[in-house]
């Protein structure tokens, strides 16, 4: 079967990795809300929408240069059918469902029904024309059209646009619809009360009350009165009139609670996703960032030193109390599952150097933490606690960098405080204690003041920093008390005790970083 020329078009485009990128990329300025660029877009938007609108505005009494309206009404219009463009464009590929249908004949050996499934898949990008969001984005197009001057009132259309540029604005839009249906119900709700209170009315007043002359004065005062406004102009006069008001007040102080209970309560939930979106887009904003997955005793101490040299981290956990005790403890958390593969991706971007820490009380837990993460990005590094030595090769399988051993660390130092405690005095002053001495580590890359000098010429000594070992690298040989020829290289990792403010001074001075996740 000939393949039409129209439709060889669009498999060029279904296959063309350039026409591709380009759409993607398209798709990702426009609806990507991490995307700078897509903010830098919406501000935009914005400024012509106010802009414009305040020129129609003072046009009306004052007149405007002719460089002001061209911008006004020709200018800014010819933006907004642009995007208006570019949304119906991103809204439907027809490119793949072509090709769809082109892979069906080509393998089931059919006749092709390409005409159908194009008219098919381009009812489905005028569906999107008749969306509430494109509607208001075409009509804010019309104020173009100058020879019908009433089409300036759709300038107003203008401000709606506003609504979808806006985050926290089309959040708001976001609540009303997704209670949809209960407010839909309590307005026909409100509806029926209205007609019927307007027919109860109007039967009892009609012939004895001069401000009913007609079912529309009956449909006002319905109205006015179950909103509970009561302007007054009109007020029942008979005893039949009077106990249809309770009646129509006591329905309308119900469902105006109602509603407002439904609204309140979906906006409750918002903002806590609201909340949990901030928290997340203030740690993707950051270079280097950990994701603490439990809390725990373990996971307290940790944050407490994470906090104290000012690292970002973000604290996820699956229980209630959990997340409470770590909010109280001044820390950000959400209530969340850590070990869902989607809950992580939330909180990944690429470039950025990510530290998941599995922490939570369970082996189950923390090796689908690790597996997620490396499923995620193999950048991502992971530290995992378990419970025991027999699962460390599993954490390993699963993708873990480094494995944990809290219980057999408590297990030793309850051993030197019993049987050496001179050690152990020693070892929790190292610790615990960073006023007295402190541990650390030092890590030298290409730009190291020291790095390729041996280790006697780093003059640790002059700092009065005592070089306990090196590392060679994360994953290399620990040399412990190298000798003063060892030279230092890039990736080595020197492990070093003395007063806090000497290794601070000696870091600064040779130019060291300051964090092992540095890439």
């Amino acid at each position: 079967m000939k393949i039409p020329l129209w439709v060889k078009f669009f498999l060029f485009l279904a296959h063309s990795k350039g026409y591709n990128n380009f759409k993607e990329s398209v798709r990702d300025l426009f609806t990507n809300p991490q995307n700078f660029n897509k903010r830098v877009i919406d501000y935009t938007l914005i400024f012509f929408i106010v802009s414009s609108v305040a020129l129609f505005v003072y046009e009306v009494k004052y007149p405007i240069p002719y460089w002001l309206e061209f911008y006004a009404v020709y200018f800014t219009s010819a933006v907004f059918a642009v995007e208006y463009l570019i949304n119906l464009w991103l809204a439907r590929d027809i490119r793949f469902d072509i090709l769809k249908e082109h892979n069906e004949v080509k393998f089931l050996k059919r006749q092709g029904n390409y005409g159908k499934v194009f008219l098919s898949a381009l009812g489905k990008n005028l569906r999107y024309m008749f969306t509430i969001t494109a509607i208001i984005d075409l009509l804010a197009i019309l104020p173009m059209y100058r020879p019908l001057r009433m089409l300036r009132i759709f300038v107003l259309f203008r401000f709606l646009k506003i609504l979808k540029h806006v985050h926290s604005l089309h959040q708001f839009l976001e609540v009303i619809y997704n209670r949809r249906f209960e407010l839909l119900m309590l307005f026909v709700l409100f509806l029926f009360v209205v007609f019927v209170g307007a027919i109860a009315i109007y039967i009892t007043e009609e012939s004895i009350n001069s401000k009913i002359n007609s079912l529309l004065d009956a449909l006002y005062w319905s109205y006015i009165t179950i909103t509970t406004v009561g302007y007054g102009d009109i007020t029942p006069l008979s005893t039949g009139g009077k106990v249809i008001s309770f009646i129509i007040v006591l329905l309308g102080l119900t469902i105006v609670s109602f509603g407002t209970s439904v609204i309140v309560t979906a906006f409750m939930e918002k903002l806590h996703t609201i909340k949990e979106e901030s928290m997340a887009n203030h740690l993707l904003a950051h270079d280097d960032y950990y994701i603490v997955c439990g809390y725990g005793q373990l996971t307290k101490v940790l944050a407490a030193s994470l906090a104290q040299e000012g690292k970002e981290f973000l604290i996820l956990d699956n229980s209630e109390k959990n997340v409470k005790n770590a909010i109280d403890d001044g820390y950000s958390a959400i209530l969340d599952d850590p070990a869902r593969y989607d809950v992580l991706k939330r909180f990944y971007t690429s470039g950025s150097n990510i530290i998941v820490l599995a922490l939570t009380g369970s082996d189950v837990e923390n090796i689908y933490i690790s597996i997620n993460a490396k499923s995620i990005s193999k950048d991502i590094f992971v530290v995992a606690r378990a419970s025991r030595k027999e699962m460390r090769e599993k954490y390993i399988r699963a993708g873990a960098d480094r494995v944990l051993l809290p219980n057999d660390l408590a297990a030793f130092m309850m051993e030197a405080s019993v049987v050496k405690p001179v050690m152990y005095k020693a070892i929790n002053a190292l610790l615990n204690f960073k006023e007295i001495a402190s541990l650390d580590e030092l890590y030298i890359d290409k730009d190291s003041a020291i790095v390729n000098l041996p280790l006697e010429e780093a003059k640790f000594n002059l700092y009065r920093i005592v070089v306990l070992g090196i590392q060679r690298g994360l994953e290399g040989e620990f040399i412990f008390n190298p000798p003063d020829d060892y030279i230092l290289k890039a990736g080595d990792i020197v492990i070093v005790t003395s007063h806090s403010r000497y290794i601070e001074h000696f870091k600064l001075t040779h130019n060291l970083k300051r964090n092992i996740w540095s890439r």
